[in-house]
């Protein structure tokens, strides 16, 4: 049976459990040097709609540990960005790899890809959803704190695909979600409505932060919104993640931010470098996240 992770629901919550103590597993394995290489001879196609650091390296660098090889396929090497049909790209694509992870702007491209794919297909990134980043961040909260059931994570910033997968998350894991949003940049109702009561909305960032174990943010305009920057930038002006909106947070709030950070815009270098950040622990756990779900997808797929 073909498997594929294009949102965080499309796994249970205790695969989502099982999955990231896999993750913290494959992460003490590498960190010890040793090798493990169950997929020799399986390919991963990586196609590139956008740009990026973190995923490409990370899937990159995974599936060669895994003894296997990934191939990077931007818009402009494959016959997708002259016009080929995200269906028929799949069904041919889906006869050469063994998994396909994609990265693009319009969540319905993935939907048809996977549709029509023999092989599972990864959401690397689309306007709506950034689930391989949350598998990571909730990695991290995971091998700081235990579980995240119960806890209480502040989202400040846009409602964007980060936050609707952190509204995901709460669903899955059981958490309380407090937004802070300014007014119009709120997440997509439909989102906010199917995870019920574990969400709160504010238009106040040091409201929706207050008694938070973990404060999260992200950039004011992302990839394809650059000519907003400017008016994003004047709506956002009360929803940095600074000294003042972390002292609304528990004390041991942890703070995280998916990169890369614009600092001293929507998070003060004071924080993003300071005792409570996780960062760079955050950035690491894609790697290991990545090769636990990739590890999981191809073996469901072999059942």
């Amino acid at each position: 049976m073909t498997r594929h992770f294009l949102t965080l629901l499309d796994l249970s919550s205790d695969e989502l459990r099982d999955l990231l103590a896999r993750a913290s597993e494959l992460k003490a394995m590498q960190h010890k040097g040793e090798s493990y290489t169950p997929f020799n001879n399986k390919t991963l196609a990586m196609l590139f709609d956008k740009s990026s650091t973190r995923t490409r390296v990370s899937f990159e660098a995974g599936m060669a540990q895994f003894g296997g090889h990934a191939l990077f396929l931007s818009s402009k090497d494959t016959q997708l960005g002259r016009g080929e049909p995200v269906e028929d790209a799949a069904r041919v694509l889906s006869r050469m790899v063994d998994i396909v992870m994609i990265r693009t702007f319009a969540h319905e491209t993935i939907e048809r890809f996977a549709r029509e794919s023999s092989v599972p297909v990864i959401n690397g990134l689309t306007d709506l959803y950034h689930p391989c980043q949350l598998l990571a961040d909730l990695q991290t909260w995971f091998e700081h704190r235990g579980d995240i059931k119960g806890a209480t994570v502040a989202w400040i910033g846009d409602g964007n695909n980060m936050c609707h997968s952190y509204v995901n998350a709460a669903r899955q894991l059981d958490f309380n979600l407090r937004i802070g949003c300014p007014t119009g940049y709120e997440p997509q109702a439909s989102t906010i409505a199917a995870a019920g009561d574990r969400i709160y909305l504010s238009h106040d960032a040091n409201d929706a932060a207050k008694n938070a174990d973990l404060v999260v943010t992200d950039v004011w305009a992302s990839m394809g919104q650059e000519q907003e920057q400017n008016s994003r930038a004047a709506a956002f002006s009360l929803f940095q993640v600074n000294k003042l909106l972390m002292q609304c947070a528990n004390k041991d709030a942890l703070f995280m931010h998916c990169l890369p950070a614009h600092r001293d815009e929507e998070v003060t270098t004071e924080v993003l470098e300071g005792p409570q950040s996780v960062v760079w622990d955050e950035a690491e756990n894609r790697l290991h996240a990545q090769k636990a779900l990739i590890e999981f997808l191809l073996n469901a797929s072999s059942a």
